[in-house]
């Protein structure tokens, strides 16, 4: 494991296999973390996987991260959008360059959000379907700009989507995973909803639910 940050992020890459066609999963944390959180969850994972953990932008202290600015008021969290579509820019060139630089299977990549992170997979898999073999979206929310249910930009209906949330989020309730769930539910073929008795976190079911997921989805790319 290293980081790597010549590139427009700084980025862990961890990787069990010395072959470069191994299928690629990116991960991006949630406000207030960093690049070392996620990561630590790629020992439970499929081992053909390499892991690529990115860490966002905007420092807001030390050791601590966001992806673009938010405030918390007593009518719930506001968002910079301008900020968000802007870094969601950069976020999709890295991407694409990490694609290019890497050669991982297909020449796609796995996309895993948490939280804040969740909200920026939903922006790349709503702008460059074309880059995702898949995307865990896990304890987040749909961004406020979507495309429209008639314009939804081709290939995206294909790209496999696994949504949990916890039942007992007090970051994000349990009402911004079933409002992603009730959005995406009819329009992605390869579509999973699964809701745990869990705060905001990763428990075990669900980490075990999300290793059994990404594993199929993998034997898929490959194949």
């Amino acid at each position: 494991m290293f980081t790597r940050n010549k590139d427009a992020f700084t980025w862990l890459d961890y990787n069990r296999r010395s072959d470069e066609k191994s299928p690629l999963l990116v991960m991006l944390h949630g406000w207030g973390s960093n690049e070392k959180d996620l990561i630590s969850l790629a020992n439970y994972l499929d081992p053909r996987l390499r892991v690529v953990s990115v860490r966002a932008p905007l420092a807001l202290a030390p050791e601590m991260y966001g992806w673009f600015p938010i405030d918390f008021t007593p009518n719930g969290i506001t968002v910079d959008r301008e900020a968000a579509r802007q870094v969601a820019d950069k976020l999709a060139a890295f991407l694409e360059n990490l694609i290019e630089k890497l050669q991982p299977t297909g020449g796609k990549t796995f996309l895993m959000g948490f939280s804040q992170g969740t909200v920026m997979s939903y922006f790349t898999a709503f702008r460059n379907p074309a880059l995702l073999h898949g995307v865990l979206a896990l304890s987040g929310q749909l961004p406020d700009a979507r495309p429209e249910a008639d314009a939804l930009p081709t290939g995206l209906a294909e790209v496999p989507f696994l949504v949990q949330h916890g039942l007992f989020d007090d970051v994000l309730p349990i009402d911004r995973g079933r409002q992603a769930d009730a959005w995406l539910r009819d329009k992605i073929s390869d579509y999973t909803y699964r809701e745990y008795p869990m705060a905001h976190q990763i428990d075990q079911e669900s980490l075990d639910f999300m290793a059994s997921w990404l594993s199929e989805r993998i034997d898929r790319a490959i194949s």
